[in-house]
């Protein structure tokens, strides 16, 4: 499975959600299912932009995990 790190990466920045909407050209709303992980998807363009935004490699926000290590709370 793969996990969304925005949220962390977003901190290490610290850049709020509002800035990093204004910066990629994408709503509050979407960006924070991004930083949730509630999506099942992302287009390339719009990974580009958040990493050309907050100086980052896709590497950063994206992690993968096996499903037998994934924790408890996340669904499978």
């Amino acid at each position: 499975m793969i996990i969304l790190r925005l949220d962390r990466v977003m901190a290490d920045r610290k850049m709020s959600l509002n800035e990093l909407s204004a910066r990629v050209g994408i709503a509050n709303v979407n960006l924070s299912k991004i930083k949730t992980g509630k999506i099942s998807a992302i287009r390339f363009s719009t990974l580009d932009a958040i990493c050309k935004a907050l100086q980052c490699q896709p590497g950063d926000i994206l992690e993968y995990m096996p499903d037998s290590s994934a924790p408890p709370w996340i669904k499978k």
